[in-house]
């Protein structure tokens, strides 16, 4: 089986600080399978998550997206490859306010890396907010939303051009323990029916134990946890 996604030897180093945040990190990910990134706060999630996303460039080590490396595209095909081969769920969400919750999924649609318009992508966003719980708010705008229903807003846009990867970012850290629940399975069932691979950051046990592979990241590396917490 190909991997997904492959990082060999990441590093970040940021100016300001006398260490590296990540120092040699390596990771596979496979087509399908789903992993929680666990560690202390300040341990360098998020900056890890950003490098496989591609939205923050390694100082040093190689990062493979589909065997293509990110460092070699021009920025309109790194724009690109995020649009079509990656999807993005971050804690805040990051909506536009003046949406709807339908236009807000059909965003990616918008950008324009696709071969077909937006409008035709509109039945799959429905679709998707429908399957999440939320289809009869699609014309309700973030602010006349929950907090869990937002986030389930923004996995729908993060789903709505069928990535190969999912990269969540501490996706209940604004939920309660029963909406964080409810997101797990819908997450979890989407991600399963679209044969997305999914990298989880979290700091909530209840969301990395619902993952099939645990990892610490700790002292700058990934370390195997096992199954669990």
């Amino acid at each position: 089986m190909t991997a997904v996604l492959t990082a060999q030897a990441i590093q970040c180093r940021y100016p300001s600080l006398d260490a590296p945040v990540l120092n040699g990190v390596d990771l596979t990910v496979q087509p399908g399978e789903s992993l929680a990134i666990v560690g202390a706060s300040g341990s360098g999630k998020t900056t890890l998550l950003h490098a496989l996303g591609t939205l923050l460039a390694p100082t040093a080590g190689t990062l493979q997206i589909h065997g293509v490396d990110p460092r070699t595209l021009s920025e309109d095909d790194l724009a690109r490859l995020r649009n079509r081969s990656l999807g993005f769920l971050f804690q805040e969400h990051h909506l536009l306010p003046q949406c709807t919750a339908l236009e807000n999924t059909l965003l990616p649609a918008m950008a324009g890396f696709s071969d077909r318009a937006p409008h035709t992508f509109q039945d799959r966003a429905i679709a998707l907010l429908k399957d999440l719980g939320i289809g009869e708010r699609l014309h309700h705008c973030p602010g006349q939303l929950s907090g869990g229903e937002r986030q389930r807003v923004a996995l729908a846009r993060a789903l709505l051009m069928r990535p190969a990867i999912l990269l969540a970012d501490e996706p209940s850290g604004a939920l309660d323990s029963e909406a964080t629940q409810a997101l797990l399975r819908q997450l979890r069932t989407l991600q399963k029916t679209e044969d997305a691979a999914l990298v989880v950051v979290t700091h909530d046990p209840l969301v990395a134990n619902a993952m099939d592979r645990v990892l610490l990241l700790e002292g700058g590396r990934l370390i195997a946890r096992g199954a669990a917490l």
